[in-house]
């Protein structure tokens, strides 16, 4: 599997590229921005994008979708308790100072428990809100690799004071989602250095106790 891990925009969102050796297939996931740079890599890696996968719906995260959309035809996956935050788009760029994204249609709602199919791999969907309401998790267990969003950071975890977040629904998700996997599990952050779950159960100090 080819994994390239992009740090796109101005808060340096890790926008992952999940490549198949065979099919040439790809699946992009959280492209916030810099969506020329994101397609670059893409055609150097001799790649075709086959879905687009939002963990959550804050512009960092969403921002470039709408134009990789409408670029490549991929559809976009996102789970819906996002919808509030995503019809706001306006507003969180005015927040940060940014210039407002090209609009987006969410092709597929992601659920808990969804088994997105690629390229004989399985993309198992984990609802694990406290971020914001509808932040998911892709787990993908045949290269024992965990795409965690904004939920668990090394170290640390999501922001829980902005719209949509709550400090205790963080970490039973947390609790009940992500430490229930294997420690030897890599966690892909949606920001900063990449982690393990056994590492995170261990020295992270928001999750003691849990």
């Amino acid at each position: 599997m080819i994994h390239q891990i992009m740090p796109v925009g101005p808060l340096q969102c890790n926008c992952s590229i999940i490549g198949d050796e065979t099919t040439r297939e790809a699946v992009v996931v959280d492209p916030g921005d810099e969506i020329d740079r994101i397609e670059g890599v893409v055609s150097n890696l001799g790649l075709a994008v086959k879905w687009i996968v939002i963990t959550h719906a804050h512009i960092d995260h969403i921002g470039g979708a709408g134009k990789l959309r409408s670029r490549t035809g991929a559809p976009v996956y996102m789970n819906q308790d996002d919808f509030g935050l995503f019809r706001r788009l306006d507003d969180q760029a005015s927040w940060l100072g940014m210039p407002e994204p090209e609009g987006v249609e969410i092709d597929v709602k992601l659920r808990d428990g969804d088994a997105l199919e690629f390229a004989g791999r399985t993309f198992d969907v984990l609802h694990t809100p406290g971020h914001t309401q509808g932040s998911v998790s892709l787990l993908i267990d045949s290269e024992n690799k965990l795409l965690a969003g904004d939920t668990l950071f090394r170290d640390s975890i999501g922001r829980t004071d902005l719209p949509g977040g709550d400090y205790r629904q963080i970490l039973s998700s947390i609790k009940t989602k992500l430490l229930a996997l294997d420690d030897r599990v890599e966690v892909v952050c949606g920001h900063g250095p990449s982690t393990t779950i056994g590492r995170e159960r261990a020295l992270n100090v928001f999750l003691r106790g849990l």
